[in-house]
C-alpha cells in the first residue's frame, strides 16, 4: 500500500511550514499560540465574511408601505 506523501502548509498566522498530518496537534497552525490568536481575531470580530449581495435601498421599501 502506498503511504500518501507529506504536505506541508505554512501556518496561517505566521507563515511557518508545518507538516498537515493526523499527528499535527494544532493543524493547520504551527503551535496552540498562532490557534488561539486566530481564535481571539475572529471573536474580536477581527475577521468577517464579505456580503457579496447588493445593498438594499431602504427608500423603494418606504414607498411601498405609504
Amino acid at each position: 500500500m502506498n503511504k500518501a506523501p507529506e504536505r506541508i502548509v505554512p501556518c496561517p498566522l505566521c507563515r511557518k511550514p508545518v507538516h498537515y498530518a493526523a499527528t499535527s496537534r494544532y493543524r493547520p497552525f504551527c503551535s496552540e499560540r498562532c490557534r488561539l490568536m486566530d481564535l481571539g481575531e475572529w471573536a474580536s470580530g477581527g475577521y468577517q465574511i464579505s456580503d457579496d449581495s447588493a445593498p438594499q435601498d431602504d427608500s423603494a421599501a418606504t414607498e411601498r408601505d405609504d
